[in-house]
């Protein structure tokens, strides 16, 4: 069964949707595909039991993009959102980093466009940006410091209390 590459589709979709021969083992085509390339599939925690059964690694998402830093793999398959592959892409700048859906969004990520938070930056010119790692790469491009769930109370606590912090996406404190 050859598939047709439907731009209008995949923009619309966020992926090639066409049907899949029944008669393939579709784990054996995977593992094929992950030999030929030279690639590895990371798979977050919210994935379907199938996907995170062809992954190689699950987990979250920084500790994803971690493993992908740590492979000596060519490719890699990011089954996540957005700002984990960008995330991937950031410490392994050498590596090829696929995103399987185009319009996998994360809510929080979404939240905080590039262009509002930079007019929001602006008007606080004196201030700490600390943005959590659930963001995009332009958010971060944007920020002083990356924080995690586990380290962003830290990172608060270290900048002097007579500093403003902006923290994208959700507070600033005056």
């Amino acid at each position: 069964m050859e598939t047709v590459l439907d731009l209008e589709t995949i923009q619309k979709v966020g992926y090639v949707d066409e049907p899949i021969d029944p008669t393939i083992d579709i784990f054996e085509e995977i593992e094929k595909l992950k030999k030929e390339k030279n690639a590895i599939l990371l798979a977050h925690y919210y994935q379907d039991a199938d996907i995170q059964d062809a992954a190689d690694f699950i987990g979250d998402s920084l500790a994803l993009a971690q493993m992908a830093k740590k492979t000596d793999a060519d490719m890699i398959v990011f089954a996540g959102v957005h700002f984990m592959a960008e995330t991937a892409k950031i410490l392994c700048p050498e590596k090829k980093v696929v995103l399987p859906d185009l319009k996998a969004g994360c809510s929080l990520a979404d939240s905080c466009p590039p262009a509002a938070f930079q007019a929001f930056k602006d008007k606080y010119p004196d201030h700490v940006v600390v943005s959590y790692i659930n963001c995009s790469a332009e958010i971060k491009a944007l920020s002083d410091y990356i924080c995690t769930s586990s380290s962003a109370e830290h990172i608060l606590n270290a900048i002097p209390k007579d500093k403003g912090i902006i923290f994208a996406p959700e507070f600033i404190r005056n």
